[in-house]
């Protein structure tokens, strides 16, 4: 897998490094590959997404998701605390997914059909769709159709438009249909090694498929339900598999340096200070229920898992750091082995729990409930009996079986948020946007927005001053299409 990834990275970024007029090619550079096979290229694709979601929407959405906060008496990230982010703290993760992840699999998905790689096209499909949901979830109306298409070839579009968030999502809902149209676990040519996250298994690519098309449409629940509630039901008309127990999709990291799990690698850039420590408002949820999880999820202090109040990063106290199973504790080099998680059998399971729940799909809400607790818990090492005495005996383990619809998605949502904890951030952050739940959060002492919290990233500064097309920018309060609340 190592070598795969250097050659993936070294192959791809020489490719994309150049893009000299023909007439000058008389000086052609030796290290820039043509033309690059797509299992040279996939790997980097998968890699840049990893980047993405581990570093920047993993930290972003931690901290906005209560998972997390500053450490005290430290300073890398007091703007996320206060509220107070500019345009330019966003210019690296826009520009790691337009200008590196979508470029990419744009090569992928053009080079695997002239080639009839259908398995390599579908695969780049389904993470194009998976980052553009994430895009846009973090932004609301960004580039998409007219996206990636800066190439002669393509069009030479340099200033591509802003699409509305709703028809992105009708989009992405179409390019996953065509994506699992292409999937044929039979075909003579699926990706192998260089297909990082699944190793070419174009059965769980299916699943994904499946799980990531039911997250598009759950997403549009409270600003849509309609639409929401009959994409599912006809989901439901075949005989569909999701994402199941072991099967995360995720992409595992090694100790060698380069191909270490990339917040780690950013921690170690950083002298490894450990800016990242654990929240007072996911902490005392989890001691108070008796959660296994919080001691296998952050480190102790004095045998208690301690958390500080959200922003409170001007005192001084001690707190339990990020263990390093998230790959979020600087001095523990275990942290490089920690997996960047994308879609993962617990979010499955809450996803059909929901939709179970909220009558949309057939199914017993309760049981997919604990099966998605019992998953979290093994994922992180935990004993099976652990899960089933948290299920037994804590407040969020217990399925409200006597409750109103709205009191099932709450426990559903809130104990999705518990298992994500530190491991899949962003998505909790968004979950939270999405229905209200968890409804404990707490403002940042260091808030400069007053009692607000942030609903969206900020438009990067790159796009204010490069694209002719640029719709001007947000407020951090401003929420996105699908957020109602």
């Amino acid at each position: 897998m190592n070598k795969k990834i250097i050659l993936g990275i070294a192959i791809a970024t020489a490719l994309f490094s150049s893009s000299c007029k023909k007439y000058l090619d008389v000086n052609d550079n030796p290290n820039v590959a043509r033309n690059p096979d797509v299992s040279q290229v996939l790997p980097t694709t998968e890699i840049n997404l990893a980047s993405m979601m581990g570093v920047d929407m993993q930290i972003n959405g931690s901290i906005w998701g209560q998972f997390w906060t500053q450490a005290p008496l430290a300073s890398q990230y007091k703007i996320l605390e206060q509220y107070s982010t500019p345009a330019s703290y966003y210019d690296n993760v826009w520009t790691l997914f337009y200008s590196s992840a979508l470029k990419n699999l744009k090569y992928v998905e053009q080079t695997a059909t002239t080639k009839n790689f259908r398995q390599y096209t579908a695969i780049s499909k389904l993470l194009q769709a998976y980052g553009f949901q994430v895009v846009t979830d973090a932004w609301g109306d960004v580039p998409y159709s007219e996206a990636g298409k800066g190439d002669v070839a393509d069009g030479g579009i340099l200033n591509p438009k802003y699409d509305a968030q709703s028809v992105i999502y009708d989009g992405l809902i179409k390019m996953v249909d065509s994506a699992i149209a292409l999937i044929d676990p039979s075909d003579p040519n699926p990706p192998a090694g260089d297909d990082l996250i699944y190793g070419g298994d174009m059965e769980l690519w299916m699943k994904f498929a499946n799980t990531l098309k039911l997250k598009l449409y759950m997403r549009l629940s409270e600003v849509n339900p309609s639409k929401a509630q009959t994409g599912i039901a006809a989901m439901s008309q075949d005989p569909t598999e999701y994402i199941g127990a072991g099967e995360d999709a995720m992409i595992n990291f090694s100790s060698t340096p380069g191909n270490q799990n990339p917040l780690y690698s950013e921690e170690v850039g950083l002298g490894k200070t450990q800016n990242l420590v654990a929240s007072k408002t996911v902490v005392d949820s989890m001691n108070a229920n008796g959660d296994a999880r919080a001691s296998a999820l952050f480190s102790t202090v004095n045998g208690v898992v301690v958390g500080v109040q959200q922003g409170n990063y001007n005192t001084q106290v001690s707190a339990s750091n990020p263990s390093a199973l998230v790959g979020a504790f600087a001095n523990d080099a275990n942290s490089a082995l920690a997996p960047v998680k994308f879609i993962t059998s617990y979010e499955s399971l809450m996803l059909l729990s929901e939709a179970s729940a909220r009558g949309w799909m057939a199914g017993d809400a309760q049981s997919l409930f604990e099966a998605a607790i019992n998953a979290n818990f093994v994922a992180y090492g935990l004993d099976p009996t652990d899960a089933a005495a948290y299920i037994a005996g804590s407040n969020w383990g217990k399925y409200p079986t006597a409750g109103s619809t709205q009191d099932k998605i709450k426990y559903i949502i809130t104990q999705k948020w518990f298992c994500m904890t530190g491991n899949q951030g962003f998505e909790a952050w968004t979950e939270w946007r999405r229905t209200g739940y968890p409804d404990f959060f707490t403002y940042s002492v260091n808030s400069l927005i007053g009692n607000k919290f942030p609903q969206r990233f900020l438009y990067p500064a790159g796009e204010l001053t490069r694209n002719l097309n640029f719709p001007g920018q947000k407020q951090l309060t401003d929420k996105v299409w699908w957020d109602i609340h």
